[in-house]
């Protein structure tokens, strides 16, 4: 049986993955100790992946921007309201991850994408924050 995917009707030529999800959950080392996204999910054609920057729009609640890159918190985690704040904080601390421009190529280049895409300063097109456009 044909997977979705990859059913010949369709006439996929290739895939967008997302560079930030998966170098959250399940890691790229991980998905380039597989031989790479291509075998992970035994996908023939070619692979096109983001930069992460989409994220800086879409998590920009989660993201903080600086002139280094993009720290996000991780989404997947939720507050426990049980906890004391400082082992919250200590948390907290640990499930960030910073993205920088070599970082998106490297998880980029541990997928084994066929079109990698530069990460760059991404903000919304309604930021009414003059500042932050001139910056970015």
């Amino acid at each position: 049986p044909y997977e979705i995917h990859s059913h010949p009707s369709l006439k996929n030529e290739i895939i967008l993955a997302n560079t930030y999800h998966l170098a959250l959950r399940p890691g790229t080392d991980l998905i380039a100790e597989y031989g790479g996204l291509h075998n992970f999910m035994n996908w023939k054609g070619n692979i096109l992946t983001d930069s992460g920057g989409f994220q800086m729009v879409s998590l920009c609640k989660l993201a903080q921007v600086t002139e280094e890159g993009v720290t996000f918190e991780n989404p997947f985690e939720q507050d426990d309201n049980d906890e004391k704040e400082e082992d919250y904080q200590k948390k907290k601390k640990k499930s960030r991850m910073l993205l920088r421009p070599e970082d998106s190529i490297h998880h980029q280049n541990n997928i084994g994408s066929d079109i990698i895409m530069a990460l760059d300063d991404v903000i919304s097109s309604v930021e009414v924050n003059t500042e932050r456009f001139e910056i970015a």
